[in-house]
């Protein structure tokens, strides 16, 4: 098979896995070397400068041992099957990384034999890259559940950034749907990561020259609407999964139909929820940089997420008695609950009102969204001028703010051309 013919089938393999996360760290190119790392850099993202910063995302191989149904690379799918040895996929990168087509790679792969032979595989390519090719480029490497641990580490000790999905929210659908896969595997190697970036750091400040592991720590994915838990159980797994194992993220990814097991929902008339995965999204940013916990956002009464409303909206209608909070007087815990309010504008509050009291225009200034905020905030004890909605009405303006949208999906390619719907 030509080289560029497996490129395409294991870059479309691999469009499933979200890739997404920041570089994590600077790294600045040496003598003799090729490629460095800043802290901006993203997957189809866009960085402080303007630029548009991409990834090689591919897989290994496609030809997999496992049969997880929700998999369009499952043992039992009719697809054409590839695989790259460790040199093709360092002359890829390295050509593409001169002709300035991508700023990194992210390696996953599937099951080739076993986890230990196709982590050794994937080890092999990106020490090729490392040593040989002297690349100092970002790479995210997606670690094999079941493979050896020192495997594992080895493959830390050459990536940038380590993920190990979770693909499922419970136990019981990933027995369901992925038989070959146990949690045990899974949680093993995240484990493994967490402790394997907690030595590097204590070595580094011994000695600056100590090796690097996984320098800009690690993340996992876990696909929604495949299975029936709803999101207080998915939001309670991401708020563990971020004390335990000090995730960095957290991607969830909308089931797209790829099979016609009976296991999962019929692809006939179904909708990819991925309003859904927004309102996670959402949610878990909630829980990352606004200190709040999942049992605060859903409970029992009301286990899934508001369509309707951001999650933040919606946790403020549902204590209005934590409401309206003086924006002179608040510490910084309370302003972030307020909806509008974010840390940057947060922490200007905090700054400015040192110098005088704050009014609804200063707090337009310093970046709040007053058509959100004006309704849970007073300066100097007053609310915004002209403000007569009741609280039961406050749903209604809320929603109707948001009025969120299906978002579409468009999977973009290194073969897309002019005309094929990139702008």
């Amino acid at each position: 098979m030509e080289l560029m013919d497996k490129l395409e089938i294991l870059a479309d393999a691999a469009k499933y896995d979200a890739a997404c996360t920041s570089s994590g760290l600077d790294r600045v190119g040496r003598p003799g070397t090729i490629g460095s790392t800043t802290l901006a850099g993203c997957c189809h993202s866009f960085s402080a400068d303007g630029r548009c910063i991409s990834l090689l995302k591919v897989l290994m191989t496609n030809v997999c041992a496992y049969d997880c149904q929700y998999c369009v690379n499952r043992r039992s799918n009719d697809l054409p099957r590839a695989a790259f040895t460790p040199r093709e996929l360092c002359e890829l990168t390295m050509g593409f990384y001169r002709r300035n087509y991508i700023e990194g790679l992210f390696l996953s792969s599937a099951v080739l034999v076993n986890p230990d032979y196709t982590t050794e595989r994937m080890i092999e390519a990106l020490r090729l890259l490392r040593e040989e090719y002297r690349f100092g480029g970002y790479i995210h490497a997606k670690a094999i559940p079941g493979a050896d641990p020192r495997l594992t580490y080895r493959l830390g000790l050459l990536a940038d950034r380590m993920s190990v999905n979770i693909e499922l929210p419970s136990a019981g659908s990933l027995a369901l749907l992925a038989p070959d896969k146990k949690k045990e595997n899974i949680l093993a190697p995240m484990g493994q990561i967490r402790d394997g970036i907690s030595l590097a750091s204590r070595e580094r400040k011994l000695c600056r020259h100590a090796p690097r592991f996984a320098p800009a720590g690690q993340s996992t994915q876990m696909i929604v609407g495949a299975t029936p838990e709803n999101d207080r159980q998915i939001l309670t797994l991401t708020q563990g999964l971020y004390d335990r194992y000090h995730l960095k993220r957290v991607f969830y990814s909308a089931y797209m139909p790829v099979s016609n097991s009976p296991l999962l929902p019929a692809p006939q008339n179904f909708q990819p929820p991925l309003l859904r995965e927004h309102r996670l999204y959402q949610a878990d940013w909630l829980l990352r940089f606004y200190h709040f916990r999942a049992e605060e956002l859903l409970d029992e009464e009301a286990p899934n997420l508001d369509p309707r409303l951001d999650p933040k909206c919606t946790w403020a209608l549902r204590h209005l008695e934590f409401f309206p909070v003086e924006v002179n007087r608040a510490d910084y815990e309370a302003l972030l609950r307020v909806p509008g309010v974010g840390v940057r504008s947060a922490r200007r509050i905090l700054s400015a009102r040192r110098v005088g009291p704050l009014t609804f225009e200063g707090l337009k200034r310093l970046g709040v969204v007053l058509k959100r905020a004006q309704y849970f905030l007073t300066c100097s004890g007053r609310s915004l001028t002209g403000l007569r909605v009741r609280e039961d009405g406050l749903l209604r303006h809320l929603a109707a703010l948001d009025a969120p949208r299906e978002p579409v999906m468009e999977q973009l390619s290194l073969f897309d051309g002019p005309g094929d719907g990139v702008p």
